[in-house]
C-alpha cells in the first residue's frame, strides 16, 4: 500500500475516531504511518483529503444500509424493503455514529467550503436516484422527476432520523415507526386527492 492508500486509511480512522473537525494533518500523517509532506503532494490539503475520506466512506455506508434493498424480503413489495431499508439505516445509527457524527461535522463545513458543498451535493443527487430505483423500481432516466422527488424524501428522512439518533437515541424512532409513519402521510395524502 503506498503513501496516498495509507493517507486514506489514516484519514478515514482519524474521522472515526477524533471527528471532522478535530482531526489535524500531524493526526492523519500518524495514523497512516506516512510523512506530513505526503498529504499535501498527494491530496492538496488536509481538508480535500478529509473531503475525500468522507465522502467515500459515506459512499461505503450507504451500500451498507441499501445493501439487499433490491432484493426480495419476506412480504415482498416495495413496503418490505423499505421497512428493511429503514432497520439497516436504524442499525447503522449505534454501529457507525462516529462515522455519523463525522458527517454532520462536515455538514457544518459545507457552509464555508464550496468544495465541500460541491462535492456533497453531487453525492446527494446520486443516491437519490439510487434510493428510488433500489426501494421502488423507479428508474431515474426514465422516470427522473418522479425519482429525484422519491430519492430526496428518502434522502430528507435519513438525514432527520440521524439527527434523532445522535441527539435522543432513547426516543429516536424504529424502523417500524419510521414505516408506520410513511403509510400514515400516504394515506392521508391519498385521501386529498
Amino acid at each position: 500500500m503506498g503513501h496516498r492508500e495509507q493517507l486514506m486509511a489514516g484519514a478515514k480512522r482519524c474521522l472515526e475516531e477524533r471527528g471532522f473537525a478535530r482531526t489535524t494533518s500531524r493526526d492523519i500523517a500518524a495514523a497512516a504511518n506516512a510523512p506530513l509532506g505526503t498529504i499535501n503532494y498527494h491530496y492538496g490539503s488536509k481538508e480535500r483529503l478529509l473531503n475525500a475520506a468522507l465522502l467515500e466512506t459515506l459512499d461505503e455506508w450507504s451500500e451498507k444500509v441499501r445493501s439487499g434493498s433490491a432484493e426480495p424480503v419476506a412480504g415482498s413489495g416495495a413496503g418490505a424493503r423499505v421497512e428493511s431499508m429503514w432497520a439497516r439505516v436504524v442499525e447503522s445509527e449505534t454501529t457507525d455514529r462516529p462515522l455519523l457524527v463525522a458527517s454532520a461535522e462536515a455538514l457544518a463545513q459545507a457552509e464555508r467550503s464550496a468544495e465541500v458543498r460541491q462535492q456533497l451535493a453531487e453525492a446527494f443527487e446520486r443516491a437519490r436516484t439510487t434510493l428510488a430505483t433500489d426501494l421502488h423500481g423507479i428508474e431515474g432516466a426514465k422516470d427522473g422527476e418522479v425519482a429525484r422527488a422519491v430519492g430526496s424524501v428518502h434522502m430528507a428522512l435519513i438525514a432527520g432520523l440521524t439527527q434523532q439518533w445522535l441527539v435522543d437515541p432513547e426516543r429516536a424512532p424504529s424502523a417500524r415507526e419510521v414505516a408506520t409513519g410513511l403509510r400514515r402521510i400516504a394515506q392521508a395524502l391519498e385521501s386529498d386527492s
